[in-house]
């Protein structure tokens, strides 16, 4: 099978790029809300330090009141300014630092709402854009198409909090130390020097927090999927029944133990590097203050320098490692809004004609010519050389066993895939000339893994055909034909019920009334009224369309389906030879290539592999008939 068309994850111009898409999205989503955004930031990272020069300011000015000018230290003169006025203005920035964080967090919240909402939309528009199946039974697609749901969500904000912090920390470093300038360039010099080994740690611990989250991203998503297994409603009666709760629970605490390992040999490599490294930083710091203090002893500065270097030196360590933690997050979201970038920048699956064929309604036939196919370049051919007519207003039912090619097949005539060779061809013009919308447009179905939708029940028949979805008339009519509207009639709401337990309708989830769930059976005929709302198509396909259901019930079914069906082209797909016998032709596929051709009868006198599968199954009825029979009338003979 094909790979995902992905891009090499990590390089600095990949991530760069990835950097600017997510930023891209924070404008897209509110221009005047990212404007705020940014000077917030800005004041956030430039306000402490105009807090700390205009505190060193009044404290020189505090120290000095009333000292004659020529008795102050040379360069330690405070402003010509109102001791008052300082503090005003200090109170001031007070206030703006106080408020900043939370103009931040607001327009942030209406930004993250807005991204989540463009990435969901353009995701779903890439996805929907994939008009074949190939990527969707890639494991590999599917793991990545769940990373990007999960980036798209969370991704780009975070990015966009990780750039706007990185800013927010670099402008709070530059006006420390344009603070300590005013003081003394050796006092900067030294105060860089307290901070580097901490920035070299936190750079390394970084790098190897992003490497480990990596490496274990494939554990995160197995633990996902135990703990997802273990609630599923599907699953719940297998997992009962054969006991596999303590067997998945185990299998999820070892993905658990792998993570919490892995996160702990990081812990470790932190607490070892970083302790020392961080004790150095904070000597280098501790020597400068004493040397700042034993200089100010001597008069060469002033408490206000004191207070400026203490409060600087913090805060140049403490904006270091915060924009080096937010650099950390920052990558692993960029990492992971990769696979986001990956899959919304995939082309469709399936070729487009570059100048598409208008398709006119079937008035032939469908031809097959010479048909090969196989899911991967490197896997086995399901299906060898098919070649066949498919005549218009007959019907046709495809019949082998499990693995013959009749599903695949099917999924080649709604072009679901495209031949690996050959061609298949709607009244001589090649299917894949045609849009593939406008080509299924032509078509209906009943598939065997037909879908429940979690809708109401108007819904799920409506949704076969969108443009009538409110059309209740229709939909009631197909419901009718497909003989499941008196049972629907019946539920609390109608056609109004909701078909579903997972969530409900309306407030009152307390109502029992506002969800409903069905037998398999009766979502089969759901599936087939779905089908049935697709009328005056030109081709029908029912792939065990009465799978699911008893005798009588399916009996039932296909005396329906013959009316359905009369004058339009289809295909049935049947393991229950008996409900292909009435069909014009009856194709038999062995090993991917066609053996058989011919109707009911003609296919019984020849003695071949159709023969052979009817002779067994008529036999198996035929000795059930037998054994009822010469059971006494009152019932099952007493044992």
């Amino acid at each position: 099978m094909d790979q995902p068309e992905v891009t090499k994850v990590g390089g600095f111009r990949g991530l760069c790029s990835r950097g600017g898409r997510a930023l891209a999205l924070i404008w897209q989503a509110g221009p005047i809300s990212a404007t705020v955004y940014l000077f917030a930031t800005v004041a956030q990272g430039a306000l402490p330090a105009a807090v700390t020069l205009l505190t060193k300011w009044l404290l020189e000015a505090l120290q000095y009141n009333g000292v004659a000018d020529d008795a102050i230290p040379a360069g330690q003169a405070p402003p010509d300014v109102s001791p008052m006025v300082l503090v005003a203005g200090i109170a001031i920035l007070g206030v703006l630092v106080s408020a900043a964080p939370f103009v931040s967090e607001y327009v942030q919240s209406r930004l993250k709402r807005g991204v989540t909402l463009i990435v969901q939309d353009r995701l779903y528009e890439s996805v929907n854009g994939f008009e074949g199946m190939r990527r969707f039974e890639n494991p590999a697609f599917l793991d990545r198409l769940r990373m990007a749901q999960q980036a798209a969500t969370t991704a780009p904000d975070q990015v966009a909090t990780s750039v706007f912090g990185l800013v927010q920390s670099a402008v709070s470093v530059a006006s420390f130390l344009g603070v300590l300038l005013v003081i003394s360039p050796l006092i900067t010099v030294i105060t860089i020097l307290a901070a580097v080994p901490a920035l070299l740690v936190q750079l390394r611990i970084s790098r190897q927090q992003a490497s480990m989250m990596w490496s274990i991203s494939p554990r995160n998503r197995r633990q996902l999927f135990y703990q997802m297994l273990m609630l599923d409603l599907a699953a719940v009666k297998e997992i009962r029944l054969f006991g596999l709760g303590d067997f998945l629970a185990k299998r999820m605490r070892n993905e658990t133990k792998q993570i919490n390992a892995a996160e702990e040999r990081v812990d470790r490599k932190v607490v070892i590097s970083q302790g020392p490294l961080s004790a150095l930083g904070a000597i280098i710091a501790g020597g400068g203050l004493i040397w700042m203090i034993s200089a100010t002893l001597r008069g060469e500065f002033s408490i206000g320098d004191v207070s400026a270097f203490v409060a600087a030196v913090a805060g140049v360590q403490a904006a270091i490692s915060q924009g080096v933690s937010g650099a950390t997050t920052g990558y692993e979201n960029l990492l992971l809004f990769g696979h986001y970038v990956d899959v919304a920048d995939m082309d469709s699956d399936l070729p487009k004609p570059d100048d598409p064929v208008a398709l006119a309604p079937l008035r032939q036939g469908i031809d097959l010519e010479d048909v090969w196919f196989r899911y991967t370049d490197d896997g086995p051919w399901v299906l060898q050389g098919v070649s066949m007519h498919i005549p218009f207003g007959k019907s046709l039912a495809l019949v082998g066993l499990n693995g013959a090619g009749k599903s695949t097949l099917v999924k080649l005539l709604c072009r679901l895939y495209d031949p690996t060779h050959g061609a298949i061809k709607w009244d001589g013009v090649d299917i894949r000339d045609a849009e593939v919308s406008e080509f299924r447009d032509h078509i209906s179905a009943v598939f065997q893994d037909y879908m429940s939708y979690d809708l109401r029940a108007d819904e799920n028949i409506g949704v076969g055909d969108l443009e009538h979805l409110h059309d209740r008339e229709r939909i009631v009519h197909a419901a009718t034909e497909a003989d499941v509207h008196s049972f629907i009639s019946k539920l609390p709401k109608g056609y109004d019920t909701m078909l579903s337990r997972i969530f409900f309708q309306g407030e009152d989830n307390e109502d029992p009334v506002n969800g409903m769930t069905l037998s398999g059976g009766q979502w089969q005929r759901i599936a087939l009224a779905r089908a049935m709302m697709r009328v005056q198509r030109d081709l029908l396909i029912l792939d065990e369309p009465s799978a699911g259901l008893d005798a009588a019930a399916e009996q039932e079914m296909h005396d329906k389906l013959r009316e359905y069906r009369e004058g339009a082209t289809s295909i049935l797909i049947s393991h229950r030879l008996g409900a292909v016998r009435h069909a014009d032709a009856i194709v038999v596929l062995q090993d991917g290539q066609i053996t058989e051709i011919g109707d009911h009868a003609s296919l019984l006198e020849s003695g071949g592999e159709y023969a052979r599968l009817f002779t067994i199954q008529a036999a198996n009825y035929v000795a059930d008939s037998v054994e009822s029979s010469a059971l006494p009338s009152g019932g099952p003979a007493e044992t």
